[in-house]
């Protein structure tokens, strides 16, 4: 209007725009920084996926402020609950919460950000700002309950659920020898010990635990293949440990990962913090068992790798660790079966050599002594486990 009261030489205009220009320059002279802070309450979330998790951002102001919108930074993974991630409060001083609901749809480990705008009442001027510490939320992975995993050949000195193979005090029964000095009564087999004239005891079979190393292979060729074997690692976790057993993880791709093997529920967490940590990393530099520290395996573990046989580094790992003498034993997770031709004759072409290159890796697995078996995740993983099992009975040792 002043422009137009220039232009046109009309002054009146002047007077009509006086109030406005008025009303802007004593709002924006009076206007200040509203002194607003949020923090996400709380600071740490974790879920199991399909859960829903509340957060809480906790907006505080000495002073009474006209409308404060507030918003989560949702990644992909979580979904909203009840509509889109904002809210506009009014606040009165003091302090207020804003509830959030989310949805866990997919496993992993999210950082969920919380936004804060402030609007004066005139709406002259705005306010951005982020909460001091965003929200964590650590999603695990739903975990196929398993009644049997394979067990090592070799156990450990500490008492467990396996039966070991070296006679001691234990359940199972294992052999009978002549009574000696020192020997428990209640150990002594009475009817043979009357039939052969001498006392007789029972020799058993102590039950001990384990050490079992799960391999990763994080050169997966598809984030398929990487969620089947995160979810597989995740169930052989959770049913060896709850034996008693010594877990440890080793993330072998392009960023070295690794927790050593110890046992508790402690260890759960630990383990499952590492492996929804895992995703696909490109790398080109050429790695072996070496860089991975000598604690992580330790003499006599079951080394159970889940890899999709697709990258020449993991698998010149795994020929080196058997070639050691590690009991080594192999869950293809490549999903061959589940993943579907491209169109055309080229793309059939292509799709049938990529599943016969697989068979011939598997093959030659087997001839080195170690069983292989698939999962594509469209059966329960307690079959693939089943014919691991069974491999496991008729695997022979070969040193390369």
């Amino acid at each position: 209007m002043l422009l137009a009261a220039v232009g046109l030489r009309r002054p009146e205009l002047v007077a009509v725009a006086a109030p406005f220009g008025l009303i802007a320059a004593v709002g924006l002279a009076r206007s200040a920084p509203p002194g607003v802070t949020a923090r996400m309450t709380p600071g740490e979330v974790r879920a199991i996926e399909g859960d829903r998790v509340s957060a809480a951002v906790e907006i505080s102001s000495p002073h009474s402020q006209w409308q404060v919108e507030v918003g989560l930074g949702v990644p992909d993974g979580l979904t909203p609950v009840g509509g889109p991630p904002r809210r506009a409060v009014r606040l009165r001083g003091g302090s207020t919460s804003v509830l959030f609901e989310l949805s866990c749809d997919r496993w992993g480990g999210f950082v969920v950000p919380a936004r804060i705008r402030v609007r004066e009442p005139l709406g002259l001027r705005v306010w951005d700002g982020e909460a001091a510490a965003p929200l964590q939320v650590r999603v695990h992975p739903q975990i196929e309950p398993l009644r049997q995993a394979p067990r090592p050949v070799r156990t450990q000195a500490s008492v467990g659920s396996d039966t070991s193979r070296t006679a001691g005090e234990g359940l199972e029964f294992a052999d009978l020898r002549p009574y000696q000095h020192g020997d428990r009564l209640r150990r002594v087999n009475w009817r043979v010990s009357a039939r052969r004239g001498t006392l007789h005891t029972n020799v058993h079979h102590p039950e001990r635990n384990a050490d079992v190393v799960l391999f990763l292979d994080s050169f997966a060729e598809s984030p398929v293949s990487l969620d089947l074997a995160v979810r597989a690692a995740s169930a052989l976790a959770t049913v060896y440990l709850r034996g008693r057993d010594r877990v440890g993880v080793v993330g072998f791709g392009g960023v070295l990962r690794w927790v050593l093997p110890s046992a508790g529920r402690a260890q759960t967490y630990r383990v499952l913090d590492s492996l929804i940590d895992t995703e696909v990393v490109t790398s080109y530099a050429w790695r072996d068992v070496d860089i991975i520290p000598t604690r992580t395996l330790p003499p006599g573990a079951l080394v159970l790798a889940l890899t999709p046989l697709a990258d020449d580094r993991a698998l010149a790992a795994l020929a080196a660790l058997r070639a050691r003498g590690f009991d080594l034993a192999v869950v293809d997770v490549s999903a061959t079966g589940r993943t579907p031709a491209s169109a055309g004759a080229v793309g059939d072409l292509a799709h049938r050599l990529w599943v016969l290159r697989h068979e011939g890796l598997r093959a030659r697995y087997r001839r080195l002594g170690v069983p292989v078996v698939q999962w594509d995740g469209l059966e329960p993983l307690a079959v693939s486990l089943a014919q691991l099992r069974e491999a496991r009975r008729y695997a022979r040792t070969v040193r390369s």
